[in-house]
Parts: structure tokens; sequence; C-alpha cells
């Protein structure tokens, strides 16, 4: 079954159960390995998170506006899941300096200098379920209300859609060439 990417142009609001299996099935009517994206709020309380260190210290995520990057992947490992989140992250980023963004990745998160500090623009979890492994990348767009020092697409201008589909479109080719690559080498 070939990767698919979509793209929903309606927004939705992210609140953590999202990040499920077969939600992107559910939703998008997409079947298999997917990386899917939508734009909305998030909100996501203490209950909901994935993340146990964030669990215990009883956070929360919450932006006025993101994008979310929602993925479920079949036939691969928790490990393989983090390797493909932290790819994702690098070529967001590589993106965001390519226009002129002062960004830097510490492991799955993006933070960029605005106003001379700091801040941070992202929040990501990969964790594993009974069929796949699944996948949240959140890019803050208007990041109001966000429980750390935050900042946004919107403070830099940058476009969320023009983002989503060079992302998307660059995702598709990578996994496809990945693919590839691992059915034409001869075995030794």
């Amino acid at each position: 079954m070939k990767f698919q990417t979509y793209f929903h142009a309606s927004e939705l609001e992210y609140t953590g159960p999202e990040l499920s299996p077969h939600f992107i099935l559910s939703r998008f009517k997409k079947e298999g390995s997917c990386l899917a994206a939508f734009i909305g709020p998030c909100h996501v309380v203490t209950d909901h998170l994935v993340d146990w260190e964030d669990r215990l210290q009883n956070d929360h995520i919450k932006a006025k506006r993101m994008i979310h990057f929602l993925g479920e992947f079949f036939g691969i490992t928790l490990r393989e899941g983090v390797w493909i989140q932290r790819l994702i992250v690098s070529q967001i980023m590589s993106e965001l300096v390519s226009q002129g963004l002062k960004a830097r990745r510490d492991g799955d998160d993006i933070f960029v200098e605005h106003a001379g500090a700091q801040k941070k623009l992202s929040v990501s979890i990969v964790t594993a379920s009974a069929v796949s492994v699944l996948l949240h990348l959140g890019i803050n767009i208007d990041s109001t209300g966000a429980p750390v020092s935050a900042v946004g697409l919107e403070d830099f201008l940058i476009d969320p859609k023009a983002l989503v589909e060079k992302v998307l479109a660059w995702f598709e080719t990578e996994f496809e060439s990945v693919e590839r690559a691992t059915v034409k080498v001869r075995p030794v």
C-alpha cells in the first residue's frame, strides 16, 4: 500500500485523543500509513498527555492556533517513529531557517529567536499503539495561551498552509525514496 499524505481544509481542534490508532482512517478516510495535517486550536489537558514526564509535572499544552501534523505508521518500531519525528522536525527547522528565522532544534522541539529570547515553536510526541506508531507534531501559529515562553508563525508572517504543503510534499517524496532504497539493493 502506498504511503499517503493529506491536508484537511477545515479547522479542527486538537485535544489529545486524536492521537489514537485509526483516527486518520475514521476521520479523514485515509487507510494505511499516513501523515495528515490540519490547522486549529490546541488544548491538551494533563490526563490526555502521552509524555509521562509532562503528566507527572501536571503540564498541559495550549495554543490558540497550531498546525497539527498527525501521523500513523504501520509495521515500524517506536524507535523508527522517533527517527521519523526528528527528521520531520529537522526539515521544518530547515525551512524556517531558509526563510530567515534564527531557529534551533533540541531533540523534537524547535526554538526560534524572537524579541531577544529563544521561544518554543513546537510540541511533539511519538507513541506506540497495539497496531501502529503514532505521531503528533504541533507548530504554533498563534501561541496565545501557551504555558511556556512560546512564539508562533504569525509572529514572522509565515503562511502556515504553504508550510504544511511543503512539508507534506517533502515527506511523501522522502518516504517513497526510502522505500525505493530498501528494494533496489542486492543482499550480501
